[in-house]
């Protein structure tokens, strides 16, 4: 399991990478992982606003689908197009094939997330 530090982690396996008040989120490694071969990513629409902890989306595998939750409240400025047509590119590289970006409501939700040490401890459990 790769975990890359730097990043922010969700109890729900998401990675959040900070950049100013614009959120990269992803699944991890660890979800792609427990997922197996994703054939398919359900995304939300640039311009729509998700609160934090909502459902901004499904990945689905040959196990099952899995709902995809926003760590911090945002409006969605950019979706990874390459996902509707690849979406196994997030088990080549979980951290590379991000799912959205969002412009963050509120930047110190981060504060809540895990970092890298705390979300392997976390993955350990």
């Amino acid at each position: 399991m790769r975990i890359v530090e730097g990043l922010k982690y969700s109890k729900d396996h998401e990675w959040v990478k900070v950049e100013g008040n614009r959120a990269t989120i992803g699944i991890t490694d660890y979800a792609q992982h427990s997922l197996g071969d994703i054939v398919f990513v359900e995304l939300p629409e640039v311009g729509d606003h998700i609160d934090k902890d909502q459902t901004f989306g499904v990945v689905e595998s040959v196990k099952a689908a899995s709902d995809i939750y926003l760590p911090v409240a945002g409006t969605v400025e950019k979706i990874n197009e390459a996902l509707n047509d690849e979406p196994e590119l997030i088990n080549t590289d979980a951290f590379e094939n991000w799912l959205i970006c969002v412009e963050m409501d509120d930047p110190t939700e981060v504060d809540d997330l895990m970092d890298a040490t705390e979300y392997e401890a976390f993955c350990q459990e």
